[in-house]
């Protein structure tokens, strides 16, 4: 893709009469020489990866360090069993960010939407609304070319690595992601796509990344629920006709500006923050004593 920022595909949008998906569609036909019907092949793949490692995901499985799984379940049977507290729906979402979260660190087959990392907050929108609006495939599609182009356009201005810019850089790119896709989907227009996904990004940035003894599991898989829920009310402001203050384009220069300056305790490599805390530092512990033996 060659876009290198949000105006651009937007006036691409103006200039063309076209949807948000559609320059992205046409922009990765010409940049690989493929046709629409090839590209759209290939998103169906990645959506039925999505779909595939949704409905394997195994409640009593747990990470080998032990730090994290099970949690989808527990929140899979709380929904089940009562109203919660976000509602249904919200419920789903939850559920899903959990289950995906967790299924990386059990080593399963996920998506990387962006990251490994973040790779909970797109389906934990995207699944539960196709399941429960009965929408399209089609549309699912268009909506996860337009999380494609943000994401894009973000690592092209800035950076979607923790190791570089922090997990603003990795969840806080997903829930900008998944945040245009849900407006996307509800016929957003390409301002509003780029406005939610503007908010969304606005909420996560500073965001550091700081994993416990260095695993992609604590906090980064609760971490992916907070950017799906983020994604949702961001997307709804944005559909609601509010407007980020900040545009796009300069938002995720910011998120660059943000993550440059942060210290690199801070960037993934998991001496600062939550992985430095007395509990952090205990369970790196144990999880070098489990790796000797």
């Amino acid at each position: 893709m060659a876009f290198q920022s949000m105006e651009e595909i937007m006036q691409q949008c103006k200039n063309k009469q076209i949807s948000f998906a559609e320059a992205i569609i046409q922009d990765d036909c010409q940049d690989r020489n493929v046709t629409s019907e090839e590209t759209r092949a290939r998103m169906y793949q990645i959506w039925d990866a999505m779909l595939l490692a949704s409905a394997t995901y195994e409640k009593n499985l747990h990470s080998k360090s032990g730090l994290v799984g099970g949690d989808g379940g527990k929140m899979e049977k709380y929904c089940m069993e009562q109203e919660s507290l976000c509602g249904s729906f919200m419920g789903s979402v939850i559920t899903q960010a959990l289950q995906m979260g967790e299924s990386n660190a059990c080593m399963k087959r996920i998506v990387a939407a962006p990251t490994a990392g973040s790779c909970g907050v797109l389906p934990a929108v995207l699944i539960p609304y196709f399941k429960s609006s009965g929408c399209s495939i089609d549309l699912i599609l268009d909506a996860l070319f337009v999380s494609a182009g943000i994401g894009q356009v973000i690592a092209e201005r800035a950076f979607i690595s923790g190791a570089a810019g922090g997990c603003q850089a990795e969840v806080g790119s997903a829930s900008a992601m998944a945040a245009g896709a849900m407006a996307a989907v509800k016929g957003g227009s390409p301002d509003q796509i780029s406005h939610a996904a503007a908010i969304a990004l606005k909420n996560m940035l500073g965001l550091v990344c700081d994993p416990v003894a260095g695993l992609v599991e604590v906090p980064c898989v609760k971490r992916n629920v907070a950017g799906a829920v983020n994604a949702m009310a961001s997307a709804d402001m944005a559909l609601a006709g509010i407007k980020s203050a900040i545009p796009a384009d300069q938002v995720i220069d910011a998120m660059r500006e943000v993550g440059e300056k942060m210290d690199v305790s801070l960037r993934e490599t998991g001496r600062g923050g939550l992985a430095n805390t007395p509990i952090g530092q205990k369970e790196a512990k144990h999880i070098r004593s489990l790796e000797v033996h």
